[in-house]
């Protein structure tokens, strides 16, 4: 609005409060005057004046209006607003009722004469004012220009009930806690809960309704009332989100390969492994000299220190759980990096040539381009005679051999594979370990004691992996019992960049290199293997301890999120089978009460028998009550 066109003591918007236009200069500024405080019982309202420009204000009403304190006056009086609230709303439903203004824009001066046809000037704020903060319109500003847009019945009901619960909070506050504590929640209730979910999950460490409630706030008191209002279901797994840990796989995806000299080998490789695995990074071969352990080359893209690397870092490990895997690196990146997955796949190869003892006596790395034949476990033990994977085993047997005269120490315990389908069925099977799996441990850890030789050879800063000696009593029990107790016995493993003794694999030097997909310390080594190959700069050895020890702090608390589901899997299956019986093996008596342990399920527990037993001696069980947001379960003889 041009400066001849404002009226002196016109109505305008100034920092969001009504001011008068007092007069306009030649230079193009207007004096306006507005409240700087309001009215009291004891002090009366104190207004001042000020030089500002035109785009400072929006002009309200171009009309001369009394004065300020007649202006806000309007906005005191219970009854003007009361009366103007019911002509807004009238104006909303004449509007809404006819298709072509129910979403049409109006200006102020428009809506504020449907609104109220013998509207005054004074009255203007006070009916802008009820517009703005009423329901039934949305408020726009451009260019300086002021418009009312009626919102949709479905808007407006929804800010009815949103003021309505505001005004009546308390009220509502106090029947919703009545229906907690009686365990009667409405289904609209679960937006109060979500202070409770929020301590469950470790978000927060304080909930204004377990305080309300006076419960002790703690994650697993709020797991238990969610549970008991069934807010959640007993299949709800709160342990990766609590622990810090996302549900879904890194998101930053990998770039294609690199085009790059590769040696190109004919000898074909196999990548042996589960039925359900779906991330085959490894194969192994045997050319009539050397042994060959290909493993998947995601370090060719992965920079040290990108972000991908620093991802990767902080999770430490893919995380398996029996929901699913959480991976280290992006999905999509299996289709270029996992082995077998095409007809060539590109790999870092360790070349490991043996003694007789099978001892390693060199290894060479090499960028290399392999075929790559992908056999389940199950395949290549009917195949373990063969003319290509005869060899294998032969060597894994000798290794077994030579570590154990070195004190290798092989703990035998059952394990179980822990599955959830997609109605969050459990299914729980005992764990088999083909030959094959054996002969592939070995492959392995031949791998990782050739690529820790090479490194300490070439003076390259590596994750090695060290474990000290165990002292191991001369009267260990046999059977599992003696099986739990040598794993009592058995000391930390270590990961720096000093080699050393790892005793329980006897071997002297070693590192873990055959999982860079899964696991953080296997992808830094290949992170330094390549770049000492492309004469590029190394990580020196202060950089990779404070990475590594980053990385292996990660895992290790992945480690635990993974017991911990499986434990809270374990206790959803029994109580989904709430008929179980199973067989409970005496492990330990040294105690009050006997440890015993349970294949079928893979749990420990301490139980007093309804008679003597002996080590190794076993009985049956059944379920005598079920914690499940503590991780707890006794169990009775059957």
């Amino acid at each position: 609005m041009s400066a001849e066109k404002i009226e002196k003591k016109a109505l305008v918007i100034y920092k969001n409060q009504p001011a008068l236009v007092l007069d306009f200069s030649e230079t193009g500024k207007y004096t306006i005057q507005f409240r700087v405080s309001a009215k009291t019982a004891t002090k009366p309202a104190v207004f001042s004046t000020q030089s500002v420009r035109e785009k400072d204000f929006i002009v309200l009403q171009n009309k001369a209006v009394s004065s300020l304190e007649k202006v806000y006056s309007y906005l005191d009086s219970d009854n003007f607003k009361e009366k103007c609230n019911c002509q807004i709303q009238e104006a909303y439903e004449l509007l809404s009722s006819d298709s072509e203004t129910s979403n049409s824009p109006l200006d102020f001066e428009e809506l504020a004469f449907l609104c109220k046809s013998d509207f005054s000037p004074d009255e203007s704020w006070a009916i802008f004012v009820l517009l703005k903060d009423s329901v039934y319109f949305n408020l726009t500003v451009a260019e300086n220009k002021i418009e009312f847009t009626p919102r949709s019945e479905e808007d407006v009901k929804s800010l009815e009930k949103k003021a309505y619960e505001k005004e009546h909070e308390q009220e509502i506050r106090a029947e919703f806690l009545n229906r907690l504590k009686k365990k009667q929640l409405l289904p609209e209730d679960s937006k109060f809960m979500s202070d409770v979910e929020a301590l469950a999950l470790g978000k927060t460490d304080k909930s204004r309704t377990m305080n309300d409630l006076k419960l002790s706030q703690s994650p697993e008191k709020a797991h238990r009332l969610l549970l008991e209002t069934g807010i959640w279901a007993i299949t709800r797994n709160p342990y990766p989100i609590r622990w810090g840990f996302s549900m879904q796989s890194a998101s930053q995806s990998l770039s294609s390969p690199p085009e790059e000299e590769r040696v190109e080998l004919s000898c074909t490789a196999w990548a042996i492994d589960n039925e359900w695995s779906t991330d085959p990074d490894d194969a192994v071969a045997f050319d009539g000299e050397y042994l060959w352990v290909h493993i998947a080359d995601p370090a060719s893209v992965v920079c040290p220190d990108s972000l991908i690397d620093k991802t990767a870092r902080d999770r430490g490990c893919t995380l398996y759980l029996p929901e699913g895997a959480s991976r280290m690196l992006s999905e999509d990146s299996l289709a270029d990096y996992a082995l077998g997955l095409s007809e060539k796949s590109r790999a870092l190869s360790f070349r490991l040539k043996l003694s007789e003892d099978a001892s390693v006596e060199e290894c060479a790395v090499f960028k290399t381009l392999v075929n790559v034949k992908r056999l389940t476990y199950q395949k290549a033990d009917e195949l373990k005679d063969s003319a290509e994977l005869k060899p294998l085993f032969d060597i894994a047997e000798k290794n077994v051999i030579r570590r154990t005269k070195a004190g290798a120490v092989q703990i035998q315990i059952p394990e179980i594979h822990i599955s959830v389908d997609e109605n969050k069925k459990v299914s729980i099977e005992p764990e088999i370990h083909p030959k094959s799996s054996e002969m592939i441990r070995e492959m392995m850890l031949l791998a990782g004691e050739g690529a820790a030789r090479f490194a300490f050879k070439e003076k390259i800063a590596f994750p090695f992996v060290s474990q000290e000696a165990s002292s191991i009593p001369n009267d260990l029990p046999e059977g599992l019992a003696g099986q739990f107790r040598l794993r009592r016995c058995m000391r930390k493993r270590s990961v720096g960049v000093t080699p050393s003794m790892h005793c329980g694999l006897g071997l002297g030097f070693y590192s873990q290199v055959t999982s860079p997909l899964r696991r953080y310390s296997d992808l830094i080594a290949h992170e330094q293997l390549r770049a000492f190959l492309d004469n590029k700069e190394l990580l020196d050895k202060d950089t990779m301890l404070f990475r590594i020890s980053q990385g292996d702090a990660a895992s290790q608390a992945a480690r635990k999120v993974e017991r911990k589901s499986d434990t809270h899997w374990t206790l959803v299956f029994l109580l989904q089978n709430p008929s179980w019986t199973g067989e409970a093996i005496c492990v330990d008596k040294s105690g009050k009460i006997p440890q015993f342990f349970i294949p079928s399920i893979g749990m420990e527990m301490f139980m007093k028998p309804n008679c003597a037993v002996d080590l190794n001696q076993s009985v049956q069980v059944k379920v005598s009550k079920i914690n499940l947001p503590d991780l707890l379960v006794d169990f009775i003889p059957a």
